[in-house]
């Protein structure tokens, strides 16, 4: 129960309109790209530019910077969690790595606006229940079936991808070789 509580008072309020949906949508992409790229201070215009739509449209959805923020932030948390639940049919290592992969584009975002939102401590707590509750049964699926180590916790290895996540590579491919090796240390030997 505890899990899945954070998850209804954590959520991003979509508009009801397709088109006002789709502009939200498209702010929402940019911002992920935008503070990817160049942190928590990317230009709310550029932001706008890179959605195709006017400044106006982005402070109608986020009317500060830090909505902007905090909506990025929760919209990486149930992408992660509706993910995790489409994973099913993977195998369970597969299932775990697909997972994992995701994550490290997850923490990229988080640690360009983790100062920026540091203040909201529940928000934080929310999203770190609702990420243990979506990857834990991951890895114990993965470890049920023999693909994972049995000696490893969830916390073990999200300390292991976050440290890859917050390491400064000079190429996405130099990241994803690292990745490889840091799962390689989760796998179950034979």
């Amino acid at each position: 129960m505890a899990a899945t509580e954070p998850e209804s008072r954590m959520t991003v309020r979509r508009p009801q309109r397709a088109d006002a949906r789709r502009n939200f949508d498209a702010l929402l992409a940019a911002a992920r790209e935008a503070f990817a790229a160049d942190g928590s201070g990317a230009s709310l215009e550029g932001i706008a530019r890179r959605a195709g739509v006017n400044i106006a449209t982005l402070y109608r959805n986020f009317p500060t910077r830090q909505h902007l923020f905090e909506a990025a932030y929760l919209d990486e948390v149930q992408t992660l969690a509706r993910i995790a639940a489409d994973l099913d049919h993977l195998d369970p290592w597969a299932a775990l790595e697909s997972w994992l992969r995701q994550f490290v584009s997850y923490a990229t975002t988080k640690k360009a606006v983790y100062d920026a939102i540091a203040h909201n401590e529940a928000m934080f707590v929310s999203g770190r229940e609702i990420i243990h509750a979506a990857g834990r049964p991951l890895l114990e699926r993965a470890q049920r079936a023999g693909a994972a180590r049995a000696d490893v916790t969830f916390d073990d290895v999200l300390f292991l991808v976050n440290g890859v996540s917050g390491a400064n590579f000079v190429q996405e491919a130099q990241r994803d070789r690292v990745l490889t090796m840091a799962l390689d240390g989760i796998r179950a030997r034979a």
